[in-house]
């Protein structure tokens, strides 16, 4: 198809080679139909969409938020003939990205590498692939948009940043190293759920009735219900940050902290005002992993309190620990943490951003003075504080 310099051209050409026509002037009749030829010739050149293949790879796949990640795109010359006047463009997201390919000889391929943008949590969209042709005076051009498969679409999932903290202790007794496998030593035993038999399982757990009945061998599934449990509550309302930096150390904290315990295969849960997020038990497998994805795709709500983190909270019997994560701003219903932080063995407040002002108080109002209030300005000062906390 035609660029705008291109229809410019035929445009331009075709009116001075009439008016020449019409008044007699060669000169101009010369110059419109140089223009027409060389539009002729720019259609001609571009008219055969070029024989590529392409592939795209994207190093690594999940990566934390600010770290490098390269995208690459090898494109391979399947024809006959060499190619000359490409130009590749990837988007990222919202952001186009067009990359000069050199001369590709009959058979040649050429690999591009570009950085991609992870300074912002989220999933990102790459593609889909776009080969852009023109010719040398860029009159015309042809696109070609590769579908899925031959370097279409791809994505990578920008997760937040985690500093290595030590799980806070809880009132109740429980095993320092966490368990090892699904069968290690499960403490004081209580019934969770029912799971088909596997290898090595313990004949005295299965239970014949469900056994019977769906045709399956199943055994029940037994918990350790001493093991430290950590609650994670995340604000995520607009009104309580001040930037939108702080609200991403907020999602880095509360990473952080339940990362800490769900790499040591303890039960860990996350909410926020708008509900569950994650939840895990403590089996082990990729509960670490499924965590990060998960706090990866959290976005600011528009909601007016904090409250119905809390009321989640009532809901059930709760033990362990409880680690509220806010911002500076706005601190509407933070003291609904009242009604709920008896059923916790322990229970503390991380704050993260810097005070607008000196004179500003440091605690929300409504709040015990007996519940710690941690002040975070980054990842260094979380880790200083969670561990005196830890030992306190």
């Amino acid at each position: 198809m035609l660029s705008p310099t291109g229809w410019g051209a035929l445009v331009g050409g075709a009116a001075l080679t009439g008016v020449g026509y019409a008044l007699g002037y060669s000169e101009a009749v010369v110059l419109g139909v140089g223009c027409l030829l060389a539009v002729c010739v720019a259609l001609i050149w571009t008219g055969r969409s070029p024989r590529l293949s392409a592939r795209r790879q994207v190093t690594p796949r999940k990566v934390a938020r600010g770290d490098r990640a390269e995208g690459s795109v090898t494109l391979t010359n399947t024809g006959r003939r060499t190619r000359r006047g490409l130009d590749v463009t990837d988007s990222c997201g919202a952001l186009p990205l067009t990359l000069r390919v050199p001369p590709l000889a009959a058979g040649a391929g050429h690999t591009v590498r570009y950085a991609l943008p992870t300074e912002r949590r989220g999933r990102i969209a790459l593609g889909p692939l776009r080969i852009e042709r023109t010719d040398p005076l860029g009159l015309a051009r042809r696109v070609r948009v590769f579908g899925p498969g031959e370097g279409g679409t791809d994505t990578l999932l920008v997760r937040p940043r985690v500093c290595l903290l030590p799980v806070l202790p809880s009132g109740t007794a429980h095993h320092v190293e966490g368990p090892t496998t699904d069968t290690a030593d499960e403490g004081s035993l209580t019934f969770h759920a029912l799971r088909e038999y596997v290898l090595g399982d313990d004949l005295r757990r299965v239970h014949w009735r469900s056994s019977a009945r769906t045709g399956t061998l199943m055994v029940k599934q037994l918990v350790d219900v001493s093991l430290p449990h950590s609650t994670v509550v995340l604000d995520t309302r607009a009104a309580a940050y001040r930037s939108e930096d702080d609200f991403e150390l907020a999602v880095d904290t509360a990473a952080s902290v339940a990362f800490a315990a769900a790499r040591s295969n303890f039960p860990v849960e996350v909410l926020s005002e708008t509900g569950p997020v994650l939840r895990t038990e403590g089996a082990g497998g990729n509960d670490a992993e499924a965590l990060l994805d998960r706090l990866a795709l959290v976005r600011r709500s528009q909601a007016a309190s904090a409250a119905g983190a809390f009321d989640e909270l009532e809901r059930a019997r709760r033990r362990g620990s409880l680690t509220v994560i806010t911002g500076t701003g706005d601190a509407s219903g933070l003291s609904a943490l009242e009604r709920v932080r008896r059923r916790f063995d322990r229970a503390v407040v991380l704050r993260t951003g810097t005070a607008a002002s000196a004179e500003e108080p440091h605690e929300p109002a409504g709040l015990g003075s007996d519940v710690p209030q941690l002040r975070v300005t980054g990842l260094d000062s979380l880790l200083a504080a969670w561990r005196r906390e830890a030992v306190r």
